[in-house]
């Protein structure tokens, strides 16, 4: 556990600061899509939580996620400071949960100010005669908890594939590659389920259903880069 809590302070100040003043530009460019550009797009529509919304602030963090993750372990490469990292006396678990944990808190903590501060905006800019919330704020509390499992699932995935590029631009090719992959096997897999299926189900049960499998592809890619994370090799590569 101490492993871990030192290695995420490393991670957390690494991220916010290795790049200087352009690091300012990430929290700067989420902030201003998903926190003032869109609710200004959508206006009433995002405070609803229309499809439009959900699926933007579902996607938008995992974007992000997939362009961040790509340095991770392929970036300590190139900059010649993996062979440091690994010399060290932290385990290799620690090394490779806080790199997934730094990236996906980082998303998910943006997602909810820019969420909340979307929230203001609309409000502001159309004032209702009372101040209105998400609703319903079931679909909000959802809404969160997918946030959060949609961007676990492309840490997952992203530092598994960083483990084996050998630069970070392989790491992202590969990465929108896979992006591409997934796309087009979700979109296979719809059109393969039976015409009444998705009618016969409530919107609850679909959404506990893709809950479920993002929890079991989380787990499957988390384990994969735990078990891939070998110190020896890495130092060998």
């Amino acid at each position: 556990m101490n492993d871990l809590r030192t290695m995420i302070w490393k991670e957390w100040k690494d991220f916010l600061w290795s790049g200087g003043r352009s690091d300012l530009l990430r929290p700067l460019l989420n902030i201003a899509v998903l926190g003032f550009i869109l609710p200004l797009a959508f206006s009433q529509g995002w405070i609803n939580l229309d499809s439009a919304p959900v699926l933007i602030v579902l996607f938008t963090p995992f974007m992000f996620v997939i362009l961040i993750i790509s340095d991770t372990i392929a970036g300590e490469r190139e900059r010649h400071t993996l062979e440091t990292l690994l010399a060290s006396r932290i385990s290799d678990r620690a090394i490779l949960l806080s790199k997934v944990l730094v990236t996906v808190g980082y998303n998910w903590v943006m997602t909810v100010f820019c969420l909340l501060l979307g929230d203001v905006i609309v409000n502001l800019s159309q004032w209702p005669g009372q101040w209105e919330f998400y609703a319903p704020i079931s679909l909000f509390a959802v809404l969160l908890i997918l946030c959060f499992l949609t961007t676990l699932l492309a840490a997952s995935g992203g530092v598994l594939i960083s483990l084996k590029s050998v630069t970070v631009r392989q790491a992202s090719q590969t990465m929108l590659l896979g992006l591409i992959i997934i796309g087009l096997a979700i979109t296979t897999v719809i059109k393969l389920l039976p015409p009444g299926l998705t009618a016969s189900l409530t919107t609850s049960q679909i959404v506990l259903t893709i809950m479920l499998v993002l929890v079991v592809l989380d787990a499957i890619l988390l384990v994969a880069s735990l078990l891939s994370f070998q110190r020896s090799r890495l130092i060998l590569s």
